[in-house]
C-alpha cells in the first residue's frame, strides 16, 4: 500500500463522487430516440474463441431444447372477453379460466389446435384456426371470478334467511362470457433456427415469446404465482419468514436463450416477497410490530391492505380489499331489508343494524375482538360491503411490493442462498415437477426439453501479479490476498494523531438527519483553523444510518472534504485493514496495481494513451427502503450537453476527458474503453447509437480533429446463468471464463467468474463486446477483463465486476444517497418515480506513460 505522497508519478484512483455533482437526466430525448430509429451501429460478431487457461469441465443450468425443422408458423390472435351485458371481462385470473373453458368446450371448432394464451389479450396457435374471426361463449361456475363483494349479505338486500338463500344461489350461478378471437399476424417457426445458425431474424424474439407464453400457461394451470418470467408454487416448503408479516417465496425463473449449441431453456432459482397468509389481524400486528390490535395504526393498515385478497371463515369466496370502514364494527351501520314475521305478510321492512349486531345476532357467529376495530371493506365506494376483522384471512401467494426494512432484506439474502449442489437439486426438481413433456401445447409444437444440465468447457485464467506496499510483487491465491498484521505505517501510510475529536450532543440526536449534520459542522468550523484534509466519522448504526447520506453530501459535494464513515461492532486487524484501504484510495494513494501496469505490458492498452470508463445507473427496488425508487429507465442522457451560444459542454464525459489530459502529460487518450453496466440486451442498440455517439460528440467538441478509437463492453450481473463443477460441492474456481456452447451463436460475449465464491452459488458476469475498434483478440480481452477485477482499491479480493464499473456503481449509489432527502416524502413507495442520475467513473486503471 502506498501513500499519496510516494506515488505522485501515477494518476490517482477515481474520485468516488465529483465535488460539483450535477444531476443528470435519465432516458434519451426525442431527437436521440429519432437518431436511434435507424441504427448506424450493431453489436459486433464474434472474432474467435479464447484458448488460454487451464481447461475445466462444467455444467450449466441451460437445458437443450429440440426445435423441429419446420416451415410452419405460430399464428397470433387478439382476444376480447365480454359479459352478457357488453361490459369487458378483464383480469388475468378470469381470462385464463375462460380460455381453458374454450379449449375444453370447443375442441372440434378449433380443429384440435392448442391455445397458448398470455392471460391478457393475445393468443397463439401452432398452425392457423379455421377462420380469421371466431366467437365462442364460455360458461363459468366459479363465483370467485365475480367482482368483489357481489354476494355479501351485509348490504342488507333482505332478511338473514332470505339473503343466505340468495347467497347460495349466487354461489352456483353461472357466469356467461363472450369470447371474440381475431387473427393478427403469423410468426415463422424457422426464425428460431435462423438465429441459431448465426443469421439475423427480425422474428426471433416474437417466436421465443410464444414459447415463453406456453411455459407461463403451464405454470398458471398448476396454480402458480406468475411474476414476469418467474413462477412460484403454493407450497409452504418454499416459504421463509422475513419478519413483519412478510415471507420469501422460492420459485423458478425460466427463459429460452439462443446459444451456440442450439436453443436452450435457462432455469434458475428465483425468490419473491409475499404477504404471510392467515388472519388479517395477525399480519397487521407483525407488519407494524405491535403487541395487540389496540396498537395498530389503522391509517397505515388501510394503505397496506388495499387490493390484497381475502377469504372469510364462513365462505370459500375470494374478495379484494378496497378499504376499511370509517367506524368500528360495533358502530358501523348498514340498511338491512327483512320481511315481516307475520304469516302471509309480504311487507319488507328496512332497518339500520351494525355490522357487529348483524353477524352476532342475525348470523349467530361469535366475534371475540372485532367490535372495537374497523371492518374490512370489499365493496365499492358507493356500495360498501363489510366483514368483521377476525373473519378475514389473507390468501396465499400475494406479492408484497412495499420496501423491505434493512433486517428483512438481510434475512432475504441470507435465506435465499444455496450452495451449488443444493441449487442443482432444486433445479432438477423444478424441471421434473413442471412436466413439460406432458404439456399438450409443447407437444403439438414438436418442441422437447432435455432434463439434463448442459455440459460446457471452461478455462481457469491465472491470477495477475500485483504490486503492493513499496513495490514488492505479490501473487494472489484463490482470488484473494491480504495486508493483515501491518498497521498504517507498515503499509506505507503516514497517519498523524487526530487534530480534534468532536462528539454530537444528546439534544442534537433528536433532530432530522440533515439538521444534525449542519450542527455538527458548525461545531467543527468553530474549532478548526481551516478546512480539514480528512474526517473520520463514527456512525451510531452499523448499516444504512440515516446520517450517512447527508454527511457524505455535505463533505463531498458541498465542501470537497474526504471522509470515511465507520460503525464498528468488532474491531480487528482485518477490519482496520479494510478501512485503511478505503482511506488511502480516497486520499489519492494506490493500494495495489497490476505488475503489467507497472511494466507496462498490457496488450494494446499499454502502447497508446488509454482511458477506461465505467458507466452505471443507480435505481432503487422494492427490496431497498433506504434509496429512492425511480422509473425503470436505464439510459444515460447528458453525456454530452453543449450550452447554446457558448463553447461550453456541461455533459458528464467532458470532466473525465479533461482530467485524463491534465494528469497524463497533456496527452489525449487515443483509445477509450467503455464498460457499461445496467442495460438489457434490448437496449444494446441505444448504447451504441445514443450513448457512444454522445461520447464521440464530446470528444469532437473539445477537438474536432481528435478521433480516438472506441471499445464498448456491456457487463451484466442481472441474468440467470450459473455454472457448476460436476460432482464437486465447491463453486467454480476464480478466474473461470466460458465463451462456448451457452454463449450467443453470433454476438461476441463470454461469462467470467473472477471472484472466489465463498457463499451461495457464484454468479458470473456476462460480458457483451458490442464494439471494438482496438482489435482485441479473445484471449487478450478476457485477460484484460480478468485483470481489471483485481484492481478495485477498496478490496483485497478479486471482485465480480471490473473495477471501473464498481467505481461507477459506487458513485451512482452515493448520488442516490445524496438526493435521498430531496423532494421525497415519508410516503414514497416502491412505485414512486424519482430520477437518479447516471454516473460515469473516469477510471484510468491503465494509461501509457
Amino acid at each position: 500500500m502506498e501513500s499519496s505522497d510516494s506515488r505522485k508519478d501515477l494518476p490517482p484512483p477515481p474520485a468516488i463522487i465529483p465535488a460539483d455533482v450535477v444531476k443528470t437526466e435519465l432516458g434519451p430525448t426525442y431527437e436521440q430516440t429519432k437518431k436511434a430509429a435507424t441504427p448506424k451501429r450493431a453489436p459486433m460478431t464474434r472474432r474467435g474463441f479464447g484458448a488460454k487457461g487451464q481447461r475445466i469441465q462444467l455444467l450449466t443450468n441451460h437445458f437443450e431444447v429440440a426445435v423441429p425443422k419446420s416451415n410452419g408458423h405460430f399464428y397470433q390472435y387478439s382476444v376480447a372477453l365480454f359479459y352478457e351485458d357488453g361490459r369487458p371481462a378483464e383480469g388475468k385470473r378470469i381470462g385464463r379460466k375462460v380460455m381453458d373453458k374454450v379449449q375444453e368446450t370447443y375442441d372440434t371448432e378449433l380443429e384440435g389446435k392448442q391455445l397458448a394464451y398470455d392471460g391478457e389479450r393475445t393468443m397463439f396457435t401452432i398452425g392457423s384456426l379455421p377462420h380469421n374471426k371466431l366467437e365462442f361463449t364460455a360458461v363459468l361456475e366459479d363465483v370467485s371470478l365475480t367482482r368483489g363483494g357481489d354476494n355479501d349479505s351485509s348490504r342488507g338486500n333482505g332478511s338473514p334467511s332470505d339473503s343466505d338463500q340468495k347467497r347460495m344461489k349466487r354461489a352456483y350461478h353461472s357466469k356467461t362470457i363472450k369470447v371474440q378471437i381475431s387473427y393478427a399476424t403469423k410468426i415463422p417457426v424457422q426464425a428460431i433456427a435462423a438465429v441459431l445458425q448465426g443469421q439475423e431474424s427480425e422474428h426471433f424474439q416474437e417466436a421465443v415469446r410464444v414459447l415463453d407464453i406456453i411455459l407461463r400457461q403451464n405454470a398458471a394451470r398448476q396454480g402458480c404465482l406468475l411474476v414476469r418470467q418467474s413462477f412460484f408454487h403454493n407450497n409452504p416448503r418454499n416459504f421463509v419468514e422475513l419478519g413483519g408479516g412478510v415471507m420469501g417465496c422460492r420459485g423458478f425463473h425460466s427463459s429460452f436463450r439462443a446459444a451456440q449449441n442450439g436453443l436452450s431453456l435457462n432455469i434458475d432459482v428465483s425468490t419473491t416477497m409475499i404477504v404471510k397468509p392467515g388472519p388479517v389481524v395477525d399480519f397487521l400486528i407483525m407488519n407494524q410490530n405491535v403487541r395487540d390490535p389496540y396498537h395498530i395504526d389503522w391509517t397505515k393498515a388501510k394503505r397496506t391492505l388495499k387490493n390484497l385478497r381475502i377469504k372469510t371463515n364462513h365462505s370459500n369466496t375470494e374478495y379484494k380489499i378496497t378499504g376499511l370502514s370509517e367506524k368500528s364494527c360495533r358502530e358501523q351501520t348498514f340498511s338491512l331489508n327483512q320481511r315481516s314475521g307475520r304469516v302471509g305478510d309480504g311487507e319488507v321492512q328496512t332497518i339500520e343494524v351494525t355490522v357487529y349486531d348483524y353477524f352476532v345476532n342475525h348470523r349467530n357467529m361469535q366475534l371475540k375482538y372485532s367490535a372495537d376495530f374497523p371492518c374490512i371493506n370489499v365493496g365499492k365506494p358507493k356500495r360498501p360491503s363489510y366483514f368483521p376483522l377476525e373473519l378475514c384471512n389473507l390468501v396465499s401467494l400475494q406479492r408484497y411490493t412495499k420496501a423491505l426494512s434493512n433486517l428483512q432484506r438481510a434475512s432475504l439474502v441470507e435465506k435465499s442462498r444455496q450452495k451449488p449442489q443444493e441449487r442443482m437439486r432444486s433445479l432438477t426438481d423444478a424441471l421434473r415437477s413442471s412436466n413439460y413433456d406432458a404439456d399438450p401445447t409443447l407437444r403439438s409444437s414438436g418442441i422437447s426439453i432435455s432434463p439434463q444440465f448442459t455440459q460446457v468447457e471452461g478455462r481457469v485464467l491465472s491470477a495477475p501479479r500485483l504490486k503492493v506496499g513499496n513495490g514488492e510483487d505479490f501473487f494472489p491465491r484463490n482470488g484473494r490476498w491480504n495486508f493483515n498484521n501491518k498497521c498504517g505505517d507498515m503499509k506505507g501510510m503516514s497517519i498523524s494523531n487526530p487534530f480534534e475529536v468532536f462528539e454530537e450532543t444528546p439534544q442534537c440526536r433528536r433532530e432530522p438527519a440533515p439538521v444534525r449534520v449542519e450542527k455538527m459542522f458548525e461545531v467543527i468550523k468553530s474549532k478548526l483553523p481551516g478546512p480539514p484534509q480528512f474526517l473520520l466519522c463514527i456512525l451510531p448504526e452499523r448499516k444504512n444510518s440515516e446520517i450517512y447520506g447527508p454527511w457524505k453530501r455535505k463533505n463531498l459535494s458541498e465542501l470537497g472534504i474526504v471522509t470515511q464513515c465507520i460503525a464498528p461492532t468488532k474491531v480487528n486487524d482485518q477490519y482496520l485493514t479494510n478501512v485503511l484501504l478505503k482511506i488511502n484510495a480516497k486520499l489519492g494513494g494506490m493500494n495495489s496495481l497490476l505488475s503489467t501496469e507497472h511494466a507496462p505490458s498490457i496488450p494494446l492498452v499499454s502502447k497508446r494513451p488509454t482511458l477506461i470508463l465505467g458507466m452505471d445507473v443507480s435505481h432503487g427496488s422494492p427490496g431497498h427502503s433506504d434509496v429512492p425508487s425511480i422509473a425503470a429507465v436505464e439510459m444515460i442522457a447528458n453525456l454530452f450537453k453543449p450550452v447554446a451560444g457558448t463553447a461550453e459542454d456541461q455533459g458528464i464525459i467532458r470532466e473525465s476527458l479533461v482530467d485524463f489530459y491534465s494528469s497524463s502529460g497533456k496527452r489525449k487518450p487515443e483509445q477509450i474503453i467503455i464498460f457499461r453496466d445496467g442495460v438489457s440486451e434490448s437496449q444494446f442498440s441505444q448504447v451504441l447509437n445514443i450513448e457512444l455517439e454522445q461520447i464521440i460528440e464530446a470528444c469532437k467538441f473539445l477537438d474536432e480533429n481528435w478521433c480516438p478509437k472506441f471499445m464498448v463492453i456491456i457487463a451484466q450481473k442481472n441474468h440467470h446463468t450459473k455454472f457448476f463443477q460436476s460432482g464437486s460441492p465447491d463453486n467454480v474456481p476464480p478466474g473461470t471464463v466460458i465463451d462456448n456452447k451457452v454463449c450467443h451463436p453470433r454476438n461476441n460475449d463470454f461469462y467470467m467468474c473472477a471472484q472466489a465464491g465463498m457463499i451461495g452459488t457464484t454468479r458470473p458476469t456476462h460480458y457483451h463486446v458490442l464494439h471494438d475498434e482496438l482489435g482485441f483478440s479473445a484471449d487478450d480481452l478476457q485477460e484484460l477483463v480478468h485483470s481489471l477485477s483485481y484492481v478495485y482499491q477498496r478490496s483485497t479480493t478479486a471482485v465480480s465486476l471490473v473495477a471501473p464499473v464498481c467505481y461507477a456503481h459506487l458513485a451512482a449509489s452515493q448520488m442516490a444517497q445524496f438526493i435521498k432527502f430531496d423532494d421525497l416524502s415519508d410516503t414514497s413507495s416502491s412505485h414512486g418515480e424519482v430520477t437518479i442520475p447516471g454516473c460515469c467513473s473516469s477510471s484510468r486503471i491503465t494509461t501509457s506513460a
